[in-house]
């Protein structure tokens, strides 16, 4: 048994390997409403099948004004729970563990999908809405944000809990917080974002602030066997903006806030920074937060083959591979991997027996 395909035990929950997919935003949903389709149960139930050990869903939002696009999914209301409910019971239904990635998008909301013919923010006459930011202050291209009032964030807590509430109801096993690529509990994060003067802005703890008590609401409102994850970006690659010392410090306080394990990515704060592209990137920004702050960890970025992800976990420099791309190119690649790697598995589909990888 290679390192990769070892199982991994948080809380209450066992996952059958360390290959797991990361949140693949969709902008699929086809009414506006939040609710998943079937393409959102054909996408991530692909994933399940292929042997993944955990299936994440898209960044999905805990309120409407949290949508990255108006074609995003959401968990705001009962009709979105219902629309998860089969989607978790298929990806469970085939060995893999069923999260939720819980977001709010923040000044980075109401925007157009890739393949629109616009670019930037919609606005409120185009079907779009009045975004909102720990302070007004745009990101390029997109409509000034309304600066959030401090008497507003215990509501945006409670949408966090009650997010929660409703993925556990749909039968998700594991939720992550988005506290990444720009969006809302970034921005709070970030001295470039975050230029507030009250109890939310200044100081690291400050700009912690809200993420801790989304963190420390949920772990109390959930069951405790139940993994919570927290996904950052370990830099924002700018001069004095956040960076991988100040993850480190704040993943120690939200673990004791009741956090289990921690996604890092790096980036999506500000436009035009200049990031080093190369095979696994960013897996010495996991390793910098595992080895600072002894935490368990995933890395991302460019992990596109076997060997590869396998010796990130092998030599400890994190504790799970995620990848994206490269599983959207082979929702399968857990069996192309595990034969690569001379790895005989016990929970190959046997409708897909006859084609087993070999090599």
């Amino acid at each position: 048994m290679t390192s990769l395909f070892s199982p991994l035990t948080l809380r209450g929950t066992t996952f059958r390997n360390r290959l797991w997919v990361a949140p693949l935003c969709q902008y699929s949903v086809e009414k506006r409403d939040g609710v998943p389709t079937n393409w959102h149960l054909v996408h991530l139930g692909s994933f399940a099948l292929g042997g993944a050990g955990l299936v994440m869903t898209e960044a999905t939002a805990v309120n409407a004004d949290g949508r990255i696009s108006p074609q995003d999914t959401g968990i705001w209301n009962d009709e979105q729970r219902d629309g998860w409910a089969p989607i978790a019971s298929f990806i469970r239904s085939q060995g893999a563990v069923a999260g939720m990635q819980l977001a709010h998008a923040g000044r980075k909301a109401s925007t157009a999908r890739q393949w629109d013919h616009h670019r930037g923010s919609w606005s409120v006459d185009d079907g779009g809405w009045q975004t909102v930011a720990p302070s007004a202050i745009a990101f390029e291209g997109y409509e000034t944000p309304r600066a959030l009032d401090a008497a507003e964030l215990p509501g945006i807590v409670a949408d966090f809990v009650a997010g929660a509430h409703r993925a556990i109801d749909a039968g998700f096993q594991l939720l992550e917080i988005h506290a990444a690529h720009g969006y809302l509990l970034h921005q709070f994060l970030s001295p470039l974002s975050n230029l507030r003067t009250d109890e939310y802005g200044g100081s690291l703890e400050n700009r912690a602030r809200l993420l801790v008590e989304i963190v420390t609401a949920i772990r109390a409102a959930v069951a405790i066997e139940v993994p919570i994850l927290v996904r950052f970006s370990a830099t924002d690659w700018a001069e004095g903006g956040w960076d991988e010392q100040q993850t480190s410090t704040v993943v120690g306080w939200v673990r004791d806030a009741g956090a289990d394990f921690f996604d890092i990515s790096t980036g999506g704060l500000v436009s035009g920074a200049t990031i080093p592209l190369s095979p696994g990137y960013q897996v010495p920004f996991a390793e910098f937060v595992h080895e600072n702050a002894d935490a368990q960890v995933s890395a991302v970025g460019l992990i596109t083959e076997a060997r590869q992800a396998n010796d990130i976990i092998e030599s400890g420099r994190a504790d799970v591979v995620m990848m994206g791309r490269e599983m959207m190119r082979d929702p399968h690649f857990a069996w192309r991997a595990a034969a690569e790697l001379g790895v005989e598995l016990d929970y190959y589909p046997a409708q897909y027996e006859r084609a087993r990888y070999s090599v």
